[in-house]
């Protein structure tokens, strides 16, 4: 059995340069305590709609290869 998922370790890897690049940017981690419950709701809620573009976006694109076909 393999016990090694290449695509977990992937986005591990993703995790872990996205989570440097936030600390070098911002000087702060998640673990910051100036943002309310609130407030971190309102974060997910924009990071959530910014993939439902990028979603349409690619779903719009697709279509429009598929009908071209």
């Amino acid at each position: 059995m393999k016990s090694v998922d290449n695509n977990v370790e992937a986005v591990r890897e993703m995790l872990k340069t996205r989570m440097e690049t936030g600390l070098k940017k911002y000087g702060v981690t998640t673990e910051r305590t100036d943002i309310d419950l609130l407030g971190w709701l309102q974060h997910a809620q924009e990071e959530a709609l910014d993939l439902a573009v990028y979603l349409e976006r690619i779903k719009s694109e697709l279509n429009n290869l598929h009908r071209s076909k």
